[in-house]
């Protein structure tokens, strides 16, 4: 059997090309309750309606056709090029001379200098990339018409299913990516014996990669590609074995062919030999031997229950009802459509678990952390090659993990963490000579720290240090010292790069970065570089703080602990321009730069994620970011968008942000498949999203918890089970017509806790691991 790829991509644009799919009423009713399932009564027709199976690892995107079912794959360390070191030789030498540029504000001269001799060589980092296309043919599919045609997605056993009915045989399809035994296993079944025929073919877009077929095995291999002058150096292969029950399994070309089968399970297992960001000697070829050997003994339903019963290990913990419409019994496609036009608080309900679903499907230990696309990408070269972008996009992929209960998530991210500690410690000696490491605003698979892009983008240091504060916030949830002497090192070598580095703005004598920028916005003097933005500012004072606090929790490096506070006591405070604006530069440039709606609002950092702008607490910068976005306005791109949700939520304003998140879950933010749109898409926006419902609900800070800080009118009664707050304990709210009703607290550390509810609060003691239940009336006096 010979594929042409190009005719089977064609094809699976339609998937059920000159089929009639009609309505599934018979279907409908059988859709389990409640908001963790997607469904569609048609096939997807482009990328952003498939729906997406994770094990962390490796990922597919299932289509749902009839005559040609495509499975769109990944594995998460296909990424083009090989270990390379871009720090540019000549960058310490001009070093000095842009920071003398920049402090007489010669900007534009400033940011050219950079853009000679500062940035990375070669100037791009490397791109993520597809591994290639599972094809499942059904030769005579087309003779036939297709009824009760359903597709969905359950969230809570993280299966997609197919399901039509063609001549008269009632097909089904199930397809699960499974983190136990690390394949994605596909069941086919009909209701008719020996009625499944079809011919199975793996491709890939990779100028390199050839399919053969040996001992009954499909296999898939090949060479990930060169970029921006980067060798390619990876190996890669998909091994794919098919057990039928009756019929046959027999070579076809360069595929299989199955005909007279009662039931089929396919096993696809995918490796590359990447094995660390320095290291490419691994051999897929063995790992993915073992693992279709050891699969292949337990058949598809066992394989489906240990990876439904790992997922649902996290995915339980967290459960949310926002209250219930009409519009719940649509499909999720007709729901998006209707967006801001209908009453759907199941819609943010459904937003809020698949963000959750993509969370765990994306990142698991062992596996790479969530990229820009999470784990699924269709490219070689994605839109901003899919990579880290640590100037927000990372960051807020792993905003929910700790307040919806996915802590064990961010073991990819710490993974990455120390990784890039080791790379960038190399860059911050090679191109600023100091201790400690530094990341600039991207990064890739081979921990890449240097500025990229263009100086107007790329030459911002504060990556790292944006990253150190996830690290403190992992121990502020748990509160686990021992864990926290594991990643001390790592905020201590952040520290100690800006201890080396910060300059004296000879306006002020205060200590502030030279050069960097305010991510990605233009100021009004024709140039990105500057000194000492607002952002900087606010992240170093987190950095300094939360690294001093580690060293006093674990009793160690006091005189270091010393010098960062009096380096945080030395940084420029936040300021309050003529327009009553949180000011984004250190001058008060806000007014008159190109672009007053930037989708970033970096500035407001110290609002959300950070706890440094507080209504209470600081009324008045409260006030100036609350202009701030005023002035941004609320409609933005979709991971935009979603920050601008936390941000008003955090300002407590409940309808401001369900009005925000409305617009996002609407046409042209969400996809069919309830994708983040950028657009294109981005998956910091589902994550971002997801955080921002939770923020409404409940949020904290030290030992001080906010019940309903910014409940919408549209959510007037429901109830959140598990949800986590600062200080190792779990929250349970219900609420009912607008007011709360009752909270319950666990801490397996106990402790004090202040549980605050409007402007009532009260002080708590929590015994270990007992519950305390307190009602709304207990909060009122």
């Amino acid at each position: 059997m010979s594929i042409d790829r190009r005719r089977l991509l064609k094809g699976s644009a339609g998937a059920a090309a000159g089929l009639a799919l009609p309505a599934a009423a018979s279907v409908a009713q059988e859709r389990p309750a409640g908001e963790h399932r997607l469904w569609y009564r048609q096939p997807a027709r482009e990328w952003v309606e498939a729906l997406p199976v994770g094990n962390g690892r490796i990922g597919a995107m299932v289509f749902g056709g009839v005559s040609q079912e495509r499975l769109q794959l990944n594995e998460d360390s296909l990424w083009a090029g090989g270990p390379y070191d871009p720090v540019n030789p000549e960058a310490r030498l001009a070093l000095a001379e842009v920071r003398s540029l920049i402090f007489a504000d010669k900007y534009k001269e400033a940011e050219a200098l950079a853009n000679a001799k500062l940035m990375a060589r070669p100037l791009q980092q490397m791109p993520y990339q597809t591994l290639g296309d599972l094809w499942i043919i059904m030769p005579d599919a087309a003779d036939g018409d297709v009824v009760e045609y359903e597709r969905a997605l359950s969230l809570d056993a993280a299966l997609a299913t197919t399901r039509f009915t063609l001549s008269g045989t009632r097909f089904r399809r199930e397809v699960i990516a499974c983190p136990v035994h690390q394949v994605i296993a596909v069941r086919l079944t009909a209701d008719r014996r020996g009625a499944i025929d079809c011919d199975l073919a793996l491709t890939s877009p990779h100028k390199s990669a050839a399919t053969e077929v040996e001992a009954g095995e499909l296999i898939l291999t090949g060479r990930n590609g060169d970029a921006n002058g980067v060798a390619g150096a990876l190996r890669f292969e998909a091994r794919m074995r098919a057990v039928a029950r009756g019929g046959t399994v027999t070579p076809s070309g360069d595929g299989l062919a199955i005909r007279g089968a009662d039931e089929v399970t396919l096993l696809l297992a995918m490796a590359t030999s990447f094995r660390r960001f320095d290291d490419v000697g691994g051999d897929p070829a063995a790992a993915n031997r073992e693992r279709l050997t050891a699969a292949s003994r337990l058949g598809f339903a066992r394989i489906a229950q240990n990876a439904g019963a790992e997922h649902r290990r996290l995915y339980r913990g967290v459960d949310l009802d926002l209250g219930t419409t009409a519009a719940a019994a649509l499909p999720t496609d007709e729901r998006v459509r209707r967006g801001e036009q209908q009453d759907d608080p199941g819609l943010a309900t459904l937003y809020f678990n698949y963000g959750r679903y993509l969370l765990i499907a994306s990142s698991r230990l062992g596996s790479q952390p969530a990229n820009l696309q999470g784990i699924w990408n269709d490219s070689l070269n994605p839109p901003w090659g899919s990579k880290y972008t640590v100037n927000i996009n990372t960051e807020m992929n792993y905003w929910p993990a700790e307040i919806t209960g996915l802590a064990e998530c961010t073991a990819p991210l710490i993974a990455m963490i120390r990784e890039l500690a080791e790379s960038g410690a190399r860059t911050a000696k090679a191109m600023y000579g100091a201790r400690g490491w530094v990341v600039h605003h991207n990064s890739d698979l081979w921990r890449a720290t240097a500025p990229i892009d263009g100086a107007q983008w790329g030459l911002w240091p504060m990556g790292g240090a944006w990253l150190c504060t996830h690290l403190w916030a992992r121990y502020d949830y748990g509160r686990d010292a021992k864990w926290l002497a594991t990643v001390y090192p790592l905020m201590r070598g952040a520290a100690l790069f800006f201890l080396d580095t910060l300059q004296r703005d000879p306006r002020t004598d205060q200590l502030v970065t030279n050069p960097s920028l305010s991510p990605e916005n233009r100021h009004p003097f024709g140039a990105s570089i500057c000194a000492g933005p607002a952002m900087d500012m606010q992240i170093l004072r987190d950095l300094c703080g939360q690294t001093a606090a580690a060293a006093d929790i674990l009793g160690i490096d006091q005189d270091l602990a010393g010098e960062l506070r009096a380096m945080r006591a030395a940084l420029p405070p936040d300021r309050i321009g003529r327009q009553g604006q949180l000011q984004e530069w250190q001058e008060d440039w806000d007014a008159a730069a190109p672009e007053r709606d930037h989708r970033h609002v970096s500035h407001l950092y110290a609002l959300y994620p950070g706890h440094q702008i507080d209504p209470d607490r600081t009324p008045e910068l409260a006030a100036a970011a609350r202009r701030s976005l005023e002035l941004r306005g609320d409609e933005s791109t979709g991971w935009a968008t979603a920050w601008r949700i936390n941000l008003w939520a955090r300002l407590r304003d409940g309808e401001h942000a369900h009005r925000i998140l409305r617009f996002l879950l609407g046409p042209g933010r969400t996809y069919p498949n309830l994708f983040d749109a950028h657009p294109p898409f981005q998956i910091d926006g589902n994550f971002g999203g997801a955080a921002a419902i939770a923020e409404m609900l409940m949020q904290s800070r030290e030992a001080e918890i906010l019940l309903l800080p910014a409940l919408p009118r549209a959510w007037p009664t429901g109830s959140v089970r598990g949800l986590r707050a600062r200080g190792a304990c779990t929250v349970d709210l219900a609420w009912r017509d607008g007011a709360l009703e009752a909270v319950t607290l666990v801490s397996p550390i106990g402790g004090e806790r202040t549980v605050r509810y409007g402007s009532r609060s009260r002080a708590v003691t929590l015994r270990r691991g007992e519950p305390l239940r307190l009602t709304g009336a207990d909060l009122s006096r």
